[in-house]
């Protein structure tokens, strides 16, 4: 007897950080390999498209999705390797990603604690290589493990393979929407004894908190006091975090602008200069604007938030406004970091 089972049009509201009615044709709540093998052999996965949802923090739902969603409910922890130094981690797509940082810190291993409070799942992680506070996922990453959803094939892509970029890797190009990711193996460091703290808000943070001597565990209490200063929590305020990257510029470009604005947030690099992407927003003049039910963020102009009843529809409305504006006056497009499903 079949024990995946398959929900018909499902309200996906619980499922999306933004709070957005949204409806499911079909649902199928995948908790092990076995589960997805299961759904490969049903008439549902054999007649409907696919798509694959995880803890629903970087999607803005414009339209319910007509097909078999596959909720990525994947939970686990193990150890696989480790030595005096280091040790590897293999974890379940499905689990919380702000859970698994607090098990790290708790057993202080390093590496993950700069992305404390990033809401989403494991699965996420790679995907976007989410990154804050000067750290990168793809900087503990060694492998991705799951199923390419076309033909049924398990892979393992290994931290090379999976072409990480700023907020970018294979599974946003290649593999999206197309690869159902059921672990990620992560290398972490025991008994860290440096630490990625020079972005200057831990700092000042870790002074505010009178810390002596810094630890992993400081650390993220420190990212965690930063962004419940800066950012909405989901559950009372619909959002999805940062809606927008920040954007690249070439470096004349940005003396250009540094001669009209003096106080412009850049970090240069080797392909240019990257531009806070708040700063723009907040100097278009949409921090802490609202338009009816949909705005973006009084305290973190990069938050585009729904009030409590807006649309998805509305929300991509004000976010395109928002690129619009943006682009009108600083000659820099905005590119979306959340995905549209439309």
């Amino acid at each position: 007897m079949s024990k995946v089972r398959f929900e018909h049009n499902v309200s996906l509201k619980p499922y999306n950080t933004f709070g957005l009615e949204a409806y499911a044709k079909f649902l199928s709540r995948i908790t092990s390999e076995n589960d997805l093998q299961e759904c490969f052999d049903s008439s549902e996965f054999k007649t409907e498209k696919h798509f694959i949802l995880g803890g629903g923090s970087n999607l803005l739902l414009v339209n319910s999705i007509d097909k078999l969603v596959l909720k990525n409910e994947i939970d686990f922890l193990k150890i696989i390797a480790e030595d005096a130094q280091s040790i590897r981690i293999s974890v379940g797509a499905g689990m919380n990603w702000h859970q698994l940082v607090q098990y790290t810190v708790q057993k202080n291993w390093g590496g993950l604690e700069n992305l404390a409070l990033i809401p989403g799942t494991v699965g996420a992680s790679p995907i976007q290589n989410i990154g804050a506070y000067g750290s990168e996922v793809k900087q503990a990453i060694r492998e991705v493990s799951g199923y390419d959803l076309n033909t049924k094939e398990f892979l393992v892509f290994s931290n090379n393979a999976c072409e990480f970029g700023y907020r970018d890797s294979v599974f946003k190009r290649k593999y999206l929407q197309k690869f159902f990711i059921t672990n990620v193996v992560f290398e972490l460091v025991k008994e860290p004894s440096e630490f990625t703290i020079a972005y200057g808000a831990i700092q000042q943070e870790l002074e505010n908190m009178g810390v002596q001597k810094i630890n992993i565990a400081n650390i993220a209490t420190a990212v965690i006091n930063i962004r419940q200063s800066k950012l909405p929590n989901p559950k009372d305020l619909g959002n999805a975090g940062s809606f927008f990257k920040n954007p690249l510029i070439a470096n004349e470009h940005y003396e250009r602008l540094r001669k009209k604005y003096p106080s412009l947030v850049g970090h240069h690099s080797d392909n240019g200069v990257k531009i806070a992407a708040g700063w723009l927003i907040e100097h278009a003049g949409f921090k802490g604007k609202r338009n009816g039910e949909v705005g973006m963020h009084a305290k973190q102009a990069l938050v585009l938030v729904n009030y409590g009843n807006a649309t998805g529809a509305a929300l991509l409305q004000h976010a395109r406004e928002v690129q619009k504006c943006v682009f009108k006056q600083f000659d820099i497009h905005l590119e979306m970091e959340v995905n549209i499903i439309e």
